[in-house]
């Protein structure tokens, strides 16, 4: 026991490292302990038509939530139901054709033994995710995924702390083993998750910001001082340089306006064409705003020349990224 003031960091320190071992070595335990129940468990969820209803109590019921915010937005419909509120009206959450996942330690608890049988004389089948094989839950159920726990990370060995850590990775080995069976891919992930950076990162695309952006452009034979111009009055930072057909031939940025000035003191004769970077950046209009930024933080420029179909149709700016929150 710690006395205030005499909290000593190296004990602090130990203490953690304990748990993260323990808990760690629960995960390992856990890995040998997944058999064809498992594999059947995913089977009977994959071919399911209806939804997969997590329950559980206690500590369990939490770690549920969570499973079923991993499952739902990696593609397997899910409902949490509580055991405790089940039996005073939310079974009617269950479904002709769900399939009930229980969550428990010991399989042993009160509101277990009175919710499995309600849940069998509805006709569901219900798979069980508990640490003993010989509790009631892992009997009654029609498969059990069994979590084995030594013991529990807390000194006394009460708190739940391992057997929660390994309630949640078979929760995300049940999500992820759901996912490629379904093949489930980026494009169907960015539909559940349209917030944040991270969807934005798996749906915007360059697209989304180049038709609000000016369209600068000056001829390979404009003077300097009409490429300035054009570069000041669309604030982007660059031009693109048009050939005598109308095709892409390469851009002018700030950068290049400076390094001119150091170079030349006359610029009058100097035309687009003589200071222009040939050969510039470009990506295509379709093409994810993640990897625009990818590319520009690869070749540490601000800008890329947008193509559509071959042809030069616009820029796309750093700042238009980090300005709508993509990264």
């Amino acid at each position: 026991m710690y006395t205030p003031g005499k909290i000593v960091f190296e004990d602090i320190i130990k203490t953690a490292r304990q748990v993260i071992t323990d808990e760690s070595q629960a995960i390992s335990l856990l890995a040998g302990a997944i058999d064809d129940e498992f594999a059947k468990a995913v089977e009977l969820i994959l071919t399911s038509r209806g939804r997969l209803v997590v329950t559980g109590i206690g500590k369990s019921a939490i770690i549920g939530s969570k499973i079923v915010a991993t499952l739902n937005s990696t593609g397997t419909p899910s409902i949490f139901m509580h055991a405790a509120d089940a039996i005073h009206g939310d079974l009617g959450i269950i479904q002709e054709e769900d399939i009930v996942l229980c969550i428990s330690k010991s399989g042993n608890s009160p509101e277990i033994k009175l919710l499995i049988p309600l849940i069998k004389n509805l006709g569901n089948k219900i798979i069980a995710i508990v640490s003993k094989r010989d509790s009631f839950l892992a009997q009654k159920s029609d498969l059990s995924i069994i979590t084995p726990v030594d013991k529990e990370a807390c000194p006394n060995n009460l708190a739940p702390t391992s057997s929660t850590t390994v309630q949640l990775v078979t929760g995300d080995a049940l999500a992820v083993c759901l996912l490629e069976c379904r093949g489930f891919t980026e494009k169907d992930y960015a539909k559940f998750h349209p917030g944040g950076s991270l969807g934005k990162k798996l749906y915007m695309r360059v697209s989304d910001f180049y038709l609000e952006n000016k369209f600068p452009k000056v001829s390979i034979n404009d003077t300097i001082s009409r490429s300035i111009v054009e570069i000041s009055s669309n604030r982007l930072g660059a031009t693109a340089v048009m050939d005598e057909n109308g095709n892409l031939a390469g851009i002018i940025t700030d950068g290049d306006l400076r390094r001119m000035l150091e170079k030349n003191s006359d610029i009058n004769s100097l035309q687009a064409g003589d200071i222009m970077t040939k050969n510039p950046r470009t990506i295509e209009y379709d093409a994810l705003a993640i990897e625009a930024f990818d590319k520009m933080r690869k070749n540490n420029i601000t800008q890329l020349l947008i193509l559509r179909n071959g042809y030069y149709a616009g820029i796309i700016h750093l700042h238009d990224i980090l300005k709508e929150g993509v990264v």
